[in-house]
């Protein structure tokens, strides 16, 4: 999401975008469904930039970057501001579009399944494991143990999201402390027409989490109190 990391630099708040394990030009091996070995991905980059000296002020994360910035809150209460755009609730849903029918059956037999692109080309296997991986992972009991004393979270999810519906976002806002909900009317997934509405939305919410934890970039005229950055709280 460029624009969004745009919007934050014009703000004097750098940003850093990445490619979990696998994806993207990263090493390693694409693995479908590994929500918390990407939440450990994020964990080793919040180490790399406290170990130079920054201060970690929020963590964003889209589609199924939301779901690892809420597991990473779950266990470790060091980041403030945590904000899910267009993360999966129900992790069992959303399965069947990708797998086919009878995927259960299917794995079970052959123990993987090969995915493909429309033009019959293997994007990558999905393996017993994997599969089970992703069905394991308990979303509900993760936004739970989210503390509210530790971290403010926004959710923020399109109406015509077509992956993710927006009820998932609805859950999240029953069961997560100190939460707060932002529905974009026809925004889809990736959020094409609704770039500028997002980044607005993501940045007064960081902003203003910000002005409340005293840990605040000069720049930010928004904000009165200018007291030096400082490390958040483990």
């Amino acid at each position: 999401m460029v624009n969004l990391a745009a919007a934050f630099e014009k703000e004097g708040i750098s940003a850093f975008r990445f490619d979990f394990s696998g994806n993207g030009e990263n090493e390693g091996t694409f693995q479908y469904g590994n929500y918390r070995r990407e939440a450990d991905d994020l964990r080793a980059v919040i180490k790399h930039f406290r170990e130079e000296k920054r201060c970690v002020v929020a963590i964003i994360g889209h589609s199924i970057g939301g779901n690892a910035v809420l597991l990473y809150a779950s266990k470790c209460n060091d980041i403030k501001t945590v904000v899910n755009i267009a993360g999966r609730y129900n992790l069992r849903r959303g399965i069947e579009g990708r797998l086919g029918k009878n995927f259960r059956e299917k794995i079970e037999q052959n123990g993987f399944i090969d995915v493909k692109n429309r033009g019959g080309m293997i994007e990558y296997r999905v393996t017993k494991g994997s599969l089970m991986d992703r069905l394991v992972t308990d979303t509900h009991a993760a936004c739970q143990s989210i503390h509210p004393s530790c971290s403010r979270v926004l959710t923020v999810h399109g109406t015509l999201d077509e992956f993710v519906p927006v009820e998932d976002a609805m859950e999240f806002a029953k069961y997560i402390p100190n939460h707060k909900l932002q529905i974009v009317e026809g925004a889809d997934q990736e959020y094409t027409s609704h770039e500028d509405e997002l980044a607005s939305i993501v940045l007064d919410f960081v902003k203003t989490s910000l002005c409340k934890d005293k840990c605040v970039p000069k720049t930010l005229s928004s904000c009165t109190n200018t007291d030096k950055l400082r490390d958040s709280r483990l």
